[in-house]
């Protein structure tokens, strides 16, 4: 693959998890002991460390099969559940059933105009490569959200062993797209996806599909508008981590 190419975040960026992680916990916990009265927020102090791309300067090549994934995350799980009042028993059953939850398709959105944006820009001769820090069973979201078939490859960190921004995975992508002639990269994402594709010269664009749209994104790709798309760095608030990302809680 050569030519111009389009590298995409996923989650906040192409679509969002209802809840996010946070509310994949109380799901699953819903599931174990209806009635528990734990919140999203009770859950947040056990989440915000603790996950790979919490540390994207190392990297887990040992994870690599979903179960071993899963499996490094197990005791993340339980101890955020703990924290949060949750007796040890049920919150290994809970724990047990986050997969399940967060892998479940009809509890993702696509946002209004991700199909059209890549459609548009797939007419115009780009081709799309999704670059994510995400769960294994990615592909099989894409491919149950109906967009599988708009990307030419798909680089997940959890099947990779590198998160963004580290070098590695951006590498990665363009190592698989053939080094095109003319790449972007589009994200939610300050840190993972902006300061990531940018420190390989990448121009990067961040976006906020929930309240924006993805229709700015396109026009400036489709016009080459290299300048107006480059993003402050670093960032002037936050933590570089938005909640609407797998990165977030």
């Amino acid at each position: 693959m050569t030519g111009n190419v389009v590298l995409w975040d996923f989650d906040g960026t192409l679509a969002f998890r209802d809840g996010m992680w946070r509310g994949c916990l109380v799901e699953a916990l819903t599931e174990v002991t209806p009635g528990h009265g734990v919140t999203r927020a009770d859950l947040a102090p056990g989440l915000r460390d603790g996950f790979p791309w919490h540390r994207p300067e190392t990297g887990h090549p040992a994870l690599n099969t979903p179960e071993d994934w899963w499996d490094a995350l197990h005791p993340l799980f339980v101890k955020a559940y703990v924290d949060a009042g949750v007796a040890a028993e049920p919150a290994a059953r809970a724990a047990r059933g986050v997969r399940a939850r967060y892998t479940d398709a009809t509890r993702w959105t696509v946002f209004p105009d991700t199909a059209a944006a890549l459609a548009e820009l797939s007419a115009a001769g780009w081709r799309h490569v999704v670059v994510s820090n995400h769960v294994p069973e990615l592909d099989g979201l894409l491919g149950d959200l109906g967009l599988a078939g708009h990307f030419a490859t798909v680089v997940n960190s959890s099947l990779i062993g590198w998160e963004k921004p580290n070098r590695r995975i951006f590498e990665t992508a363009l190592d698989l797209a053939g080094r095109p002639e003319r790449v972007w990269m589009v994200g939610d994402n300050p840190v993972a996806d902006i300061a990531g594709a940018q420190a390989l010269g990448i121009p990067a664009l961040l976006v906020d599909p929930a309240r924006d749209g993805l229709r700015a994104a396109v026009r400036r790709i489709l016009d080459g508008d290299v300048d107006s798309m480059r993003t402050p760095w670093p960032p002037t608030t936050g933590t570089g981590l938005p909640e609407n990302s797998p990165e977030g809680l």
